[in-house]
């Protein structure tokens, strides 16, 4: 690039373009052209699962110089061609041949370099003519990759044939999907694109170790945050988002799908303390491109390189709404760091905890976000993030005077974080989640749950925790306002979907509920405790032939269990239920104290029923925070000991429904 800036490091990168039957013959070069400090992206590199066509493309696209292996076998291929029109189109292309073969027609403008004879020797004149090539078109400032000319990405109806098209034309087309989910991610179901809206798909991994991947989803997710403080865009959640990341879909569809106007896609690229971003902004409707960049920093300039794509994004977007561009979102984070260190843990963190898959992966993510707090201990991020970790093992795995002690931290974590950056969104999400489902204390999250709905009104994740806790609470209106947002922001999550069931279905809303499960369920077939809604449903309207049907078809075990117990003793007599009971105590102990006050109260068993929520009061069920709400326990509401209990978590009288 012109005007390196100091901290900027020049490292070349091949695009190495060959056909699969010359692979033998090639791995000698890439070895050659490694040994000389160049990075070669082969595909070879591709880990498993990853999007094949994407990934090509995105290297391709980032390449400082490709080079083009023509053969006799190659000069057939349609990918060769392909990715070589791309390379002459740029004016990066270098063509080298292995047996003499010439270039097809229109590719022979450009001199060819004969390797037939190299013998492996990177002393031979014609691998010195190779690395003098390589540096020529790489140094030529006429092709400098700092500002890219717009080029039409691959769009339906086009003559190209790209590996993205071609992909869907071999088979792997969205219609093969379920109808519901196939119509959704067409964008028959999707919600009309306002021209200031914005998908961030996740960045590639183009790093030798698939391990990375953390870093590259990452960078792409703080982009999100960054880019949703400005009041003037809209942008898709993580959820929707990712769902593109594998399988083969144009621009137009994915903008389509997610009601965007604008696609931000890119990749990134690690090496040492070597660090190459590229990233490129595309309008959804024209599939051109609306500014694309790469950027050749040191590891340590990775937090700038964030802050200058998300200032050349909001510009370009600005810009093209009619206004004037002003960088707005070209400032860090708020709550972020200026400790590329730190910024690496807390990554490490966020992916472990989004996993959410067993007790070692909880406790790593606490560890990794211990270990940012100790680089930057004003990382508010990171300390909410803390918090929500510390909340989660407690409820999970802790009990007694250890349960205490770990929502104790939480608290301390999500005050710190507010007290660091009061403007983050996520450090008053954290503390009303702290405090309802930690300390069952509803009255005292409220206004932290409530401050954050005012500060993340462009974080669905946000947006979906406050909705849940309004309709526990029953402000219906409220929550039905922050699904609607979120649903905006995240279409293709499942989860969002059932946040809205949830909450229709303690409004008593019935058809409303059943109509949130049906999406939820067309998105992820899999997604749990949603088929027991459909179930609680058919319980309230005495329908228990269809609750039973819903309740085995649930995949979470105690909500299936639970429901059975109520529905089989409706059906077959209370003895039937109490074999489904007996096994929910013996599985879950005292942590189905929630789930087994429901079946009491189902069973008209008044003072077991109480007796069971006053016992999860004394040890912090979280289910208690449903109890508000939830239609199961209509049978005990007007109990004095059950209104005790709602005052007890801090249901205000006025709130009592």
């Amino acid at each position: 690039m012109e005007n390196s800036s100091p901290d900027e490091i020049v490292v070349r990168t091949i695009f190495l373009s060959y056909s699969r039957d010359d692979r033998d013959r090639v791995l000698p070069i890439i070895a050659a052209l490694e040994k000389r400090g160049l990075i070669v992206w082969w595909d070879g590199l591709l880990a498993g699962g990853q999007r094949f066509a994407h990934t090509t493309e995105s290297a391709l696209e980032s390449a400082d110089v490709v080079v083009v292996v023509w053969t006799a076998r190659s000069i057939q291929s349609h990918w060769v061609r392909d990715e070589a029109t791309r390379g002459r189109d740029r004016g990066r292309m270098v063509s080298v041949t292995l047996d003499g073969a010439e270039p097809p027609l229109g590719f022979r403008q450009v001199q060819y370099i004969d390797l037939g004879n190299w013998g492996k020797r990177t002393a031979s004149p014609a691998f010195r003519e190779l690395l003098r090539a390589i540096e020529a078109v790489a140094a030529d400032p006429g092709n400098s990759l700092s500002v890219e000319r717009p080029v039409p990405a691959a769009r339906e109806g086009g003559t190209k044939l790209s590996r993205r098209r071609a992909l869907i034309a071999g088979g792997a087309c969205i219609a093969v999907l379920g109808g519901g989910l196939a119509a959704w991610r067409l964008g028959v179901l999707s919600p009309k694109a306002d021209g200031n809206s914005i998908a961030v798909l996740p960045f590639e991994n183009l790093s030798d170790d698939p391990e990375q991947t953390y870093f590259s989803d990452g960078l792409s997710e703080e982009l999100r945050a960054a880019l949703s403080l400005n009041p003037r865009l809209s942008v898709a959640a993580l959820t929707s988002s990712d769902a593109f990341r594998t399988g083969a879909r144009t621009i137009a569809q994915i903008a389509r799908a997610l009601g965007v106007a604008f696609v931000l896609e890119g990749s990134v690229r690690r090496a040492g303390e070597s660090l190459r971003v590229t990233a490129r902004l595309v309008n959804g409707a024209t599939g051109f491109q609306s500014w694309s960049e790469t950027f050749d920093r040191k590891l340590a300039n990775v937090l700038d390189v964030q802050n200058e794509i998300a200032a050349n994004v909001v510009d370009s977007l600005i810009v093209s709404l009619g206004g004037s561009g002003d960088g707005a979102s070209g400032k860090q984070r708020i709550g972020g760091t200026s400790s590329v260190a730190a910024f690496d843990s807390y990554l490490h963190g966020m992916a472990l905890y989004n996993l959410a898959a067993d007790e070692p992966s909880d406790r790593g993510a606490l560890a990794a976000f211990d270990r940012a707090l100790s680089l930057d201990p004003g990382y508010a991020a990171a300390q909410a993030a803390r918090s929500r970790a510390l909340t989660v093992i407690g409820s999970s795995y802790a009990s007694g005077k250890e349960l205490a002690g770990y929502f104790d931290k939480a608290i301390a974590a999500a005050r710190e974080a507010i007290e660091l950056a009061p403007g983050l969104a996520e450090g008053h999400s954290a503390l009303g989640f702290v405090l309802s489902n930690g300390r069952l204390d509803l009255a005292g999250a409220r206004q932290p749950y409530e401050k954050s709905f005012e500060l993340g009104y462009g974080n669905a994740a946000i947006l979906g925790s406050f909705a849940l806790y309004a309709a526990f609470t029953g402000s219906f209106a409220d929550a039905r306002k922050a699904v609607a947002r979120a649903l905006r922001l995240d279409p293709l999550n499942a989860s969002v979907l059932r946040t809205e069931a949830i909450a229709e279905f303690c409004a008593r809303a019935y058809d409303a509920a059943q109509q949130a499960v049906r999406g939820a369920l067309s998105l992820n077939p899999k997604v749990n405790n949603v088929h027991r809604i459909l179930g609680d449903i058919a319980l309230v309207q005495g329908d228990y032939g269809a609750a039973r049907g819903y309740f085995e078809a649930e995949t979470s075990p105690l909500s299936r269990i639970r429901g059975l117990a109520i529905a089989d003793a409706r059906l077959s007599g209370e003895a039937a239920g109490q074999r489904h009971l007996a096994e929910m105590e013996r599985e879950y102990g005292d942590n189905c104290l929630y789930q087994q006050a429901l079946v009491f109260a189902q069973w008209g068993r008044k003072d077991d029923a109480l007796a069971a929520l006053e016992r999860g009061l004394a040890i912090g069920d979280a289910g208690l925070v449903l109890a508000n709400t939830d239609p199961l326990l209509d049978p005990i509401r007007q109990e004095p000991r059950f209104q005790t209990v709602l005052h007890q978590i801090g249901i205000d009288h006025d709130r009592v429904v």
